[in-house]
């Protein structure tokens, strides 16, 4: 390595021009360098979505999620499946090994769904989403002080929503809690019974009209013309005027009738499912992601600024900033470089006062940022960001780089004397510490680069802190042997030269040199040492056996609290709760909420957690969700405690649940994962694990997704008496689905919008009683449906999950402290003495599995560098 430094020093010049050059494009690196709170990482992952209204978790199951879940075994490069049904949902997720191309994964899905698309149930339309960190907003808005929500919202969608879209690095505005319109058709069933048509006859005239079907073309007078059959319907006019083609002669012997002669035609907006208010006002939220290659914090500031040219479109309404990533970023990235200035700062006051030169200070002191400017230069080839884990990377790495340096210009210091060649004692003193720094930087490269080969998210989340070290690792050693001797060369004076007890001059080498200062108050302790040896090896024993022992006592966790000043608190008041009532229970908790110091605004999405992509992947929105944003400068785990007390005493508001924050990776709760064969297998596994591990050391709330039951009508049809007048069960059923919802059986476009049509019952049955009562058609006249069926309200699971097919559950254990590897030893040991079914399993899984999988790989390589 010290061939390094002789080539350097014949090429000064060229050395100082590739400083110069470093410099340049490291400075410039660090100006483009993206700003993100954490790295950007893309999960193996896509979720299957769909959706199936009034469906019940066993229909969606066995209709929905089963055959997706079958059909997509075969893609290529699938490590693992999943699916979840809950009422009107289906969730099926497909997990994949690392490295594989999801764009094609994704085609592969989407065909394999595509071949069973035509056994799917009708209006049932599966989704193929992928997610990442890129994915969820990075600030979100909502809108307040309206009086017209359907103008404002056609507002924002007309308007707001493309300027915002049209900002530098904005990927897409997605408006949140609002509602859309729909076309309803509900038929008189006198006058429809009047005409001899039926609802078909609405459907078909409907599907037989406002088609465009191309013709040919005529050549005529020189031009070519292109024919063209059919118009498309516009309005909703149009619709109510649409002829009922009569199939008999009874119907034809009526005269001509349109759907306006037989049903109402009506342009309403879609039922309300969500509400959304800000600080107790009603709102509308809009949530803006951005694009990969985008910087967070330049978004968020491009967004801000456009805030008030926006506000102005909207006749009186105000926006107010509920989430926003780029203050805690910038903050978190100030708050890296400030310590990492400081760190420089202190290193520089120290070599100066063990160097006692200004001059060899200041060589010294060059080579820092040297280093980090070229560290720049690599993380922006590698197309990382700057964020906390990379500046942290940086932070350590200052301490470190300047080691190097220091130990080759403590050695060209003290070998270029008066009387010396400044050539040839360069030479030298690099050469005798050459090898002693590379081992040492080689060394500590292979302390941090195995991170980088670690598999799964953690392996994805550290790498670029791993390969930042490393960088910095290797450019403070490049620098240190190259650019540090040419540096001296130039600007370092010869010091004093060592005489011997004589007066001649000496080797500084030479055993007969005198000590320096710093010497004479090290070489007690090290005469002493080495003439106690066994006592010096003892005491190495000791410290390593005491740091053996204590390693177990260390609190571990996956992701620790990130101090961000947002926060989420989720509310169940139960899965058959209607939204009324869940807002009626919001309403308390928000004036609950005023009275708590540190809270700057208060966001309460009900129905759904106020984001689609969050929504998506839990299962549905159903329940009450709560962003919290809190003063930056209050104690976060204090305001936090304090939102648990004030909500605590609340009556009639359910489950209240506050987050921890993780940085973005969720929470730290651990997930044990229990498999069986059929239902009720699964249910006895579940509750012996629930008992094993409630009340023990370290664990504090356990829940699992089977305790809780989803309340339903079922409706159970007699076969032998539906039979006997002329029905059958899918007759039934059929009769009751269509009574019960509206059917979708079209779309229009209206003022350049596409609307769904949907053909709804001309009275829906709002109780038990009156379902019961519900008019069934026979051959022999109409009946009751109890007449047929059996009519009430029962109990069911309020979802079901499989993997590849085999029913699963999941526990959920909150620790009662954030020390994971207490719970883990807990947990571990409750599930070896758990007494489970022979064909039932348990294992970990959640934070604590992916704690255990990083650990773990890194140990492995860890041993395999040893």
């Amino acid at each position: 390595m010290s061939k390094l430094a002789v080539l350097s020093l014949r090429n000064r010049a060229l050395i100082a021009l590739v400083t110069i050059v470093a410099a340049v494009f490291g400075s410039l690196a660090l100006v483009n360098l993206k700003q993100e709170l954490i790295p950007s990482i893309e999960f193996p992952q896509l979720v299957v979505v769909s959706t199936y209204p009034g469906a019940s978790p066993a229909v969606v199951e066995n209709d929905v999620s089963t055959p997706i879940e079958t059909a997509i075994q075969g893609v290529p490069g699938l490590e693992q499946t999943s699916a979840t049904s809950t009422t009107n949902s289906s969730i099926v997720q497909a997990q994949f090994t690392y490295g594989t191309n999801l764009a094609t994964a994704e085609q592969k899905i989407s065909l394999a769904i595509g071949r069973i698309k035509d056994s799917l149930p009708d209006g049932v339309d599966p989704n193929v989403i992928s997610a990442s960190i890129d994915d969820f907003p990075v600030i979100q808005l909502a809108v307040t002080g309206y009086d017209d929500q359907e103008a404002v919202q056609s507002r924002l969608q007309s308007t707001i929503v493309p300027e915002i879209e049209d900002l530098p690095g904005v990927n897409a505005a997605q408006i949140v809690g609002g509602r859309g319109q729909r076309v309803t058709i509900t038929p008189d069933d006198d006058k429809l019974a009047a005409s001899g048509f039926t609802t078909q006859a609405i459907k078909d005239a409907l599907a037989q009209n406002g088609m465009l079907f191309p013709g040919g073309d005529i050549t005529e007078g020189g031009k070519t013309l292109t024919v063209q059959t059919g118009t498309k319907l516009d309005s909703v006019k149009q619709i109510a005027a649409l002829p009922l083609v009569p199939t008999s002669p009874a119907q034809a012997a009526g005269g001509e009738q349109t759907i306006s002669d037989v049903a109402d035609v009506v342009l309403g907006q879609d039922p309300v499912t969500t509400i959304s208010r800000v600080d107790g006002k009603d709102a509308l939220t809009l949530a803006i992601t951005k694009l990969p290659s985008a910087n967070t914090v330049d978004v968020s500031k491009a967004v801000q600024d456009a805030l008030p040219d926006l506000e102005n479109k909207l006749d009186g309404a105000t926006f107010t900033v509920v989430f926003d990533q780029a203050p805690y970023i910038q903050q978190s990235i100030d708050a890296l470089a400030q310590e990492g200035l400081l760190g420089l700062l202190f290193a520089v006051i120290i070599i100066l006062i063990f160097l006692l030169s200004v001059r060899s200070t200041l060589v010294t002191a060059i080579s820092i940022p040297t280093s980090v400017l070229i560290t720049f230069i690599g993380i922006q080839a590698f197309g990382y960001s700057l964020n906390i884990l990379t500046l942290g990377a940086l932070t350590i790495a200052i301490g470190r780089v300047v080691d190097d340096s220091i130990v080759v210009i403590e050695n060209i210091k003290r070998h270029y004397v008066e009387g010396a060649d400044k050539l040839t004692a360069i030479i030298r003193a690099v050469r005798e510490v050459a090898m002693a720094v590379s081992a040492s930087t080689i060394t500590t490269v292979a302390v941090f680069l195995p991170i980088a080969f670690v598999g799964d998210m953690t392996g994805e989340l550290f790498r670029p802190f791993a390969l930042t070290v490393t960088i910095a690792m290797v450019a403070s050693l490049l620098v240190a042997l190259t650019i540090v001797p040419v540096l001296a060369y130039w600007f370092l004076k010869p010091g004093k030269a060592i005489t011997d007890a004589a007066g001649a001059p000496i080797d500084p080498e030479s055993p007969d040199a005198p000590p320096s200062r710093l010497q004479k108050s090290y070489l007690p302790i090290l005469r002493w040492t080495l003439k106690h040896s066994w006592v010096t090896v003892l005491l190495a024993i000791l410290v390593l056996g005491g740091t053996a022992a204590l390693a177990p006592q260390m609190k571990t966790n996956f992701l620790g609290d990130s101090g961000q000043n947002t926060f989420t608190m989720t509310q169940d008041l139960g899965q058959a709760a209607s939204l009324d009532v869940e807002n009626a229970a919001a309403k308390k908790v928000e004036d609950a909420l005023k009275d708590v110091d540190g809270i700057q605004t208060v966001q309460v999405s009900i129905g759904s957690s106020g984001s689609a992509l969050r929504d998506a992947f839990s299962g549905g929105g159903s329940g009450v969700t709560y962003s919290i944003t809190t003063d930056p400068a209050a104690d976060q785990e204090k305001v936090r405690a304090d939102v648990q007390a004030a909500v605590a005493d609340l009556d009639d508001v359910g489950t209240l649940t506050v987050s921890t924050s993780g940085g973005g990776f969720g929470s730290s709760d651990v997930e044990i994962d229990v498999t069986a064969p059929d239902g009720q297998t699964l249910n006895t596994a579940t509750d012996a694990v629930v008992d094993a591990v409630t009340g023990k050391d370290g664990v504090g709330q356990v829940t699992t997704n089977l305790s809780a039951s989803l309340p339903y009508i079922a409706v159970e049809v007699d076969h032998d008496k539906a039979a006997a007048l002329g029905l059958s069960e899918v007759a039934v059923g059929g009769l009751v689905s269509n009574t019960m919802q509206a059917q979708s059986i079209g779309t229009v476009d209206i003022d350049d919008t596409g609307l769904t049509v949907y053909l709804a019952a001309s009275e829906t049955p709002d109780s038990l009683d009156a379902l019961k009562a519900m008019t069934v058609p026979t051959a022999t006249g109409p009946v009751r449906l109890d007449s047929v069926a059996t009519v009430k309200q029962t109990t069911g699971p309020t979802s079901i999950s499989t993997e590849r097919g085999v029913r699963t559950a999941t526990v959920t254990v909150t620790p009662s402290t954030d020390d994971l590897t207490a719970a883990s030893a807990t947990i571990s040991t409750a599930l070896e003495t758990v007494d489970l079914p022979e064909s039932a399993d348990a294992q970990i899984g959640g934070v604590l599995s992916q704690q255990g999988t990083a650990f773990s790989s890194s140990a492995w390589r860890c041993s395999l560098r040893s």
